[in-house]
């Protein structure tokens, strides 16, 4: 993807998430004022599920999700790649399963409310969706990358890059 579009997706993120704290701040203090705002905590839970997707899109570009690589790292580079590829296609259904039933879900919560703020509930679900097509194309990308270098040099589909490793990992 092109550079601007994951700066794009950073300044999101980066903006939700002040609005979040901003929402969250404001209430406590209109709380300890006797004047609640009751609808400022359900927007930022709202808030937070779009974060949410939009954090683990970009940690998928910068392939810094957590991820037990014990033995996988130990793989020779095309078996890792491979075997990447194989568990990347085992995700990538998982995620567009999760977009045709996150949609069909925000289709049957369009009108209900969520909590006591007035907004359809559909806003939050829609996050599910949006955010696995959004997983879906990075991860996408990721592996045709993968599959294009597999004979060359191959990049794992997870990994940011191989590490050496350290005597303390080899104790079990």
């Amino acid at each position: 993807m092109t550079s601007w579009i994951v700066k794009a997706e950073g300044l999101l993120a980066s903006l939700l998430l002040a609005v979040i704290v901003l929402l969250v701040f404001a209430a406590g203090i209109m709380r300890w004022f006797g004047h609640p705002l009751v609808w400022s905590v359900d927007l930022a839970q709202l808030l937070f599920v779009w974060v949410s997707f939009i954090g683990a899109d970009l940690a998928l570009r910068k392939r810094t999700h957590i991820g037990i690589d014990y033995l996988v790292k130990r793989l020779p580079g095309q078996a890792r790649a491979a075997l990447d590829l194989v568990l990347g296609a085992v995700v990538l259904g998982f995620l567009l399963t999760m977009a045709v039933m996150g949609y069909r879900l925000t289709m049957l919560n369009l009108e209900r409310q969520f909590g006591d703020s007035g907004i359809s509930y559909g806003f939050v679900t829609a996050a599910v969706p949006i955010g696995c097509l959004l997983l879906a194309i990075t991860l996408a990308g990721q592996m045709l990358r993968t599959a294009a270098t597999l004979r060359s040099r191959p990049q794992p589909v997870f990994a940011a890059a191989s590490t050496p490793v350290h005597a303390e990992e080899l104790v079990p």
